[in-house]
């Protein structure tokens, strides 16, 4: 998908057409064909490579410049439509007029930027539409992050009552997106934390100016990107604890059940041995009584239930 927007005089976004560059205008490019980069590299004198690089799934966050454009790379978050959680590489490039977007797939933190927000924003300020774009990128991360820990109690419950493959296999996808998320938000802040210097320094003037409000929402950013991370780290630790306990118990409810199996073939083994004696062909004691059979089983079952109360006792089962 190829959209090129801008906002107008009176605050609405407008679609333009993708014949030229519109100063301006935000340009937003989502899983894009080979010509459609070739056509965005020709209109931001930006290398196609580079382009084609920033949309690889393991792209890590990291800024890149030139002297005429600027490039911001970061990972948004991703829920997918079978609930898994991931993450998104997402290049945002500053052109001497122009903002643009890239990213192999669509999501929700760009399709939060529509029409119907329009008035939360405005493309010809390029460096106010990006903050707006990573600071709605850590609200969802914050967003995410409660339906994981949501997520994480049900499982815990139903794991409490019964335990199955199911549930564990749950648990262990969602420590891998927890693994996911701690990466791509640890890499954002060091971006962060860099854009900022670039930002305080002037490094970057030549291709869009910051404001002194735009260098505040930027530090609040970094401080919610920095909760963020706490809170990852936070649900990374309950979640290992957690599989940890859970280990603990199935191997406690194996031996139980390993202990159950012993006594009861301890028991059985008792009336069991009684009867192999008493049915050998040889010279016996009892042999020439007529009660000698009700003995031998008499002789079991008291022993049996001397076992049984011994075990219960040594609580066996």
């Amino acid at each position: 998908m190829f959209k090129v927007c801008k906002t107008d005089a009176n605050g609405k976004l407008l679609k333009l057409k993708k014949t030229r560059l519109y100063p301006g205008s935000w340009i937003n490019v989502i899983n894009p064909g080979n010509e459609e980069l070739e056509k965005l590299a020709s209109w931001i004198d930006w290398d196609v490579d580079t382009l084609k690089s920033s949309l690889d799934i393991d792209e890590r966050s990291r800024i890149e410049h030139d002297d005429k454009n600027f490039m911001v790379i970061v990972n948004l978050p991703l829920l997918d439509d079978d609930g898994q959680f991931d993450t998104l590489p997402c290049s945002m490039i500053f052109t001497p007029k122009n903002f643009v977007t890239l990213c192999s797939r669509e999501n929700r933190i760009l399709g939060a930027f529509t029409k119907a927000t329009a008035s939360t924003f405005d493309t010809k300020n390029r460096a106010g539409l990006m903050l707006s774009i990573l600071y709605k990128s850590t609200q969802f991360y914050l967003r995410y992050l409660k339906i994981i820990n949501r997520k994480t109690e049900s499982i815990e419950y139903t794991l409490r009552n019964t335990t199955n493959n199911q549930e564990l296999f749950q648990l262990m996808e969602i420590q891998k997106s927890l693994v996911y998320f701690t990466t791509a938000l640890k890499d954002n802040q060091l971006v962060l934390q860099k854009l900022l210097r670039m930002v305080r320094v002037k490094t970057i003037n030549t291709v869009v100016s910051f404001s002194d409000d735009d260098i505040d929402f930027l530090e609040d950013i970094m401080i919610e990107n920095k909760q963020a991370i706490e809170m990852v780290d936070m649900h990374r630790t309950i979640l290992e604890s957690m599989m940890d306990g859970f280990a603990s118990v199935i191997n406690n409810n194996v031996n139980q059940v390993m202990k159950f199996l012993a006594a009861i073939t301890i028991i059985l083994s008792i009336p069991t041995m009684l009867a192999s004696f008493w049915g050998m062909n040889l010279g016996l004691p009892l042999d020439e009584s007529r009660y000698g059979f009700w003995y031998v089983v008499a002789t079991s079952a008291v022993l049996t239930f001397l076992t049984i109360l011994f075990f219960r006792k040594k609580k066996m089962f």
